[in-house]
């Protein structure tokens, strides 16, 4: 996040303790002391009870980056078909959990040749919310549930963004979008040792192998590199040193990438639940006035205009969702709200940057209208099935630290990140002075 949009939160911040002071019927100081005390433990609880999750949902995340190879997946996604859809999908799932990250990945497959479709629809929107940690956080706060309904909306808001790419969108719309993307300069390449996405023109170190060329950001990773070793198993990397030296700096970056963002997701979800009284949630969320179809609709669309104001994408989202959920927003329109996080501001604007303001606008658009046609119809679905929890499930009480599973899981998942952080900061006989170029590069 820059400072622009830090100043944004801290408006936000004040303008959520200033509805509590004027809307609490308690005298001031009560309701100060009594609002950061709620503030404050809630934030505890919910890092408490999904610190584990998160530290093995990043590792798995940093383990299928650094152990499977990305080569050819372009080729894999030019169709807008079944198969090219399923393949964005499940790339996306394997991929990075950070919503910048996956727009840049995505406009770079599109960039490459690859569909619409598959890649500004499928593979974007799978890698920031049907990814390992948003899913264990999702299961953890909200329940099993929200985790299967986020899961069953993903594929099919996916699927209306399909539609709405190969029906609605004209074919020359999204060509002068692609053009617009060629138009920045020479596609990029990846240094096959820290993962850096470099340009070749602009590379100072490169070596060629059995006729290919790789190309490194520094003279610390083009002198680890050993192209022996490029093409190796998932099962050797997974049992050597350096493959967990590999993973350790895979996972420290989605770290680097969204530490501050699930930091401020906590934070928020604390203070909004510590803040703001019940009487106020319970006056926006009103009962149905006109039906329960146009009460969902239209909360539907409010949570996604949450989703869109509050600036937090991911996993940093769910925490707030599980605030929402407690206090009133309907369990579909909780489910927009999490959609809505690739059309937050910054990333219409990187959108617009990319590809055009005529295409980003229609991007954007198609991403609002499908997050709220989504939780509209995942929450209809889930009420005939009888599947929509009680709110009151949601973990988001007070912290109550004890000796049980939960003690037993943050204490092995805190040593194994520990683990990880020495694996990332050390060198490992094979690779030099790699180690402290790759933090430095962080």
């Amino acid at each position: 996040m820059d400072r622009n949009e830090y100043a944004i939160l801290s408006i936000i911040a004040l303008a959520t303790v200033g509805i509590g002071v004027f809307t609490t019927t308690k005298p001031l100081r009560a309701f100060f002391l009594e609002s950061t005390r709620q503030f404050v433990t809630t934030t505890i609880a919910m890092v408490w009870i999904t610190w584990w999750a998160l530290v093995i949902g990043f590792a798995i995340a940093g383990g299928v980056e650094a152990w499977t190879s990305n080569e050819a997946v372009s080729d894999l996604l030019e169709g807008h078909g079944p198969r090219e859809i399923g393949y964005g999908s499940l790339f996306g799932f394997v991929s990075s959990s950070c919503s910048y990250s996956a727009i840049a990945t995505a406009k770079n497959l599109f960039k490459k040749g690859g569909s619409a479709a598959a890649t500004l629809g499928a593979f974007m929107f799978a890698s920031t919310n049907l990814v390992i940690e948003i899913g264990a956080v999702i299961w953890i706060l909200l329940g099993w549930q929200f985790l299967l309904a986020n899961v069953v909306g993903g594929f099919i808001l996916i699927g209306m963004m399909a539609v709405g790419f190969v029906y609605l969108v004209p074919d020359a719309v999204v060509e002068q979008a692609r053009r617009n993307v060629l138009e920045e300069g020479e596609a990029t390449v990846q240094d096959p040792v820290c993962g850096m996405e470099l340009n070749p023109e602009e590379a100072d170190y490169s070596t060629e192998h059995d006729g290919q060329t790789y190309y490194f950001c520094s003279q610390s990773c083009a002198e680890s590199f050993d192209p022996e070793k490029a093409n190796t198993t998932v099962r050797e990397q997974a049992t050597s040193l350096s493959g967990w030296k590999a993973l350790a700096d895979k996972q420290w970056k989605e770290w680097g990438m969204l530490w501050d963002e699930i930091a401020i997701g906590f934070v928020f979800a604390g203070l909004i639940a510590g803040f703001i009284p019940r009487e106020v949630w319970t006056s926006v969320f009103s009962e149905p006035t006109f039906g329960l179809p146009v009460y969902i609709v239209w909360t539907a669309a409010l949570g996604a205009i949450i989703g869109v104001a509050t600036f937090v994408c991911s996993v940093g989202n769910v925490p707030f969702g599980a605030v929402l959920w407690t206090n009133g927003l309907p369990f579909g329109s909780v489910l927009s709200y999490i959609y809505a996080d690739l059309i937050v501001p910054p990333i219409m604007d990187a959108y617009r940057e990319y590809y055009g303001s005529t295409f980003a606008a229609i991007l954007s658009g198609m991403i609002f209208i499908s997050a709220v046609l989504t939780g509209v119809i995942i929450h209809f679905l889930f009420l005939g099935l009888g599947f929509i929890p009680d709110p009151s499930t949601a973990q988001i009480a007070e912290v109550k630290i004890e000796m049980n599973y939960k003690m037993a899981l943050n204490v092995a998942a805190t040593a194994f990140f520990l683990f990880l952080y020495w694996l990332h900061r050390s060198n490992t006989p094979d690779e030099g002075g790699h180690g402290e170029h790759a933090h430095a590069a962080d």
